[in-house]
């Protein structure tokens, strides 16, 4: 865990822990361990294991709870010339994402988090991570269908601004990356140190990097994470997104459904709201995914659209840009579109309506289809195909893209620039 004294002394209101939504989120609870893998460790502190032997147990723990979801390691990882790239995913054709070394830690840490295997094996192969710049400009260029690069983490707003610029220069400046249109920052930082724009000794120096890559011609999005209205009302983080939008930079808000946080259409529909009256744009409502303590976050599909559909239902047009309940799974980013009852031959039957809002392969994003409706469903995994299908419509090419090396990113070219290489 990790916290600091923004989020302890104007965040969590200390009369209501441990029920208080900013402390949910930031203060780990017993009961994100099933209940025989809290024993395992009470047991061990009973007879004072030694630090060693606690840090095995614990690392055996972590090894069950799924580190890298969506098969992150094993599909996401881009290939040139048979090897990996290290501290890149490229899942989607148009979008990579980059990890820089120097930013793989957050201001505080969420408990949801699904990238927790980056702060738990610092240094190891579990975490993303690289500082090679001129690999990631090389690889930019090299793909001509890229249009977006997410930089993420951790987060990126941990650095130092020089260190960021250090990234951010190198693509400015090579005139082989005139392809990519959008630079993307995946932060928590708005909601976790909003000071980082305002008065950090290099507040305006990372402002001067966001005006800088708009100058450049570049569309800037800050990937906000809000995950709760209260995190919008200090007048630090209001002060934070107007300088941030005076660079030309655009903020986008996206979020998981989280049990105990925010798993009510109230919360969301003020959230969104004050996003809106901020200038940002909400973005996302995520499902929360299949990692970490996904047992104790979770909220069932069937309630997730009821959830969004109400708050969605409530707030302006201006507010309803925001796509969910969206579960980011190994095929893709897959939205609820609706819960409906289907007449056939056997009887009527009661379906989830789904569609791909990304996918490992594009052509993917123009179907919908339907999965048998179950009210305990929580994840892809636990829904099943309707009308007496054997499996979704993807399932086999999917099998059989997996099979393939690289990154399924790489693998449906507009352009035909990288497959060769792969």
């Amino acid at each position: 865990m990790r916290a600091n004294n923004y989020v302890i002394e104007e965040l969590i209101d200390w009369s209501r822990a441990p029920d208080d939504p900013i402390f949910r989120l930031v203060f780990p609870q017993p009961d994100m361990l099933q209940h025989d893998q809290l024993q395992v460790i009470k047991n061990a502190m009973d007879r004072d294991s030694s630090r060693i032997e606690m840090r095995d147990i614990v690392e055996g723990i972590r090894n069950l709870l799924n580190p890298h979801p969506a098969n992150q390691k094993q599909e996401n990882v881009p290939h040139v010339n048979g090897q990996p790239v290290e501290g890149m995913q490229h899942k989607y054709r148009e979008t990579c994402l980059f990890f820089p070394t120097e930013g793989q830690y957050c201001h505080s840490y969420c408990t949801y988090c699904f990238r927790w295997a980056q702060f738990t094996a610092v240094g190891s192969d579990q975490q993303f991570q690289s500082k090679d710049v001129q690999q990631l400009v090389d690889y930019i260029k090299e793909n001509r269908d890229l249009t977006d690069i997410l930089f993420t983490g951790g987060d990126p707003m941990v650095m130092h601004a020089h260190q960021f610029s250090r990234y951010i220069d190198a693509i400015l400046a090579d005139p082989g990356t005139e392809h990519l249109g959008t630079i993307r920052i995946g932060s928590k930082s708005l909601s976790y140190w909003p000071y980082r724009y305002v008065t950090d000794p290099d507040s305006q120096e990372m402002l001067g990097v966001f005006e800088k890559i708009v100058k450049s011609g570049r569309h800037l999005s800050i990937m906000a994470h809000f995950s709760h209205p209260v995190e919008l009302a200090s007048p630090a983080v209001q002060e934070a997104m107007r300088r941030i939008r005076n660079t030309g930079a655009n903020i986008r808000c996206q979020a998981p459904l989280i049990r105990g946080v925010n798993d009510q259409a109230s919360i969301w529909a003020e959230m969104w709201r004050k996003q809106t009256r901020l200038g940002a744009i909400p973005y996302y409502m995520f499902v929360e995914r299949d990692t970490g303590a996904k047992h104790h976050f979770e909220v069932p599909l069937a309630r997730a659209y009821e959830i969004y559909k109400e708050a969605v239902s409530s707030v302006a047009g201006t507010a309803r840009t925001v796509q969910g309940p969206s579960m980011s799974a190994s095929p893709g980013k897959i939205q609820v579109v609706g819960i409906t009852t289907v007449p056939t031959a056997s009887g009527p039957e009661k379906v989830f309506v789904l569609r791909f809002l990304q996918a490992r392969n594009p052509a993917w994003t123009k179907e919908v289809f339907f999965a048998k409706f179950d009210e305990n469903a929580s994840w892809l995994s636990d829904l099943k195909p309707a009308f007496g299908e054997k499996e979704f419509f993807y399932e086999s090419q999917y099998r059989e893209l997996v099979q393939r090396p690289g990154s399924s990113g790489q693998l449906f070219p507009l352009t035909g620039s990288m497959v060769a290489r792969v």
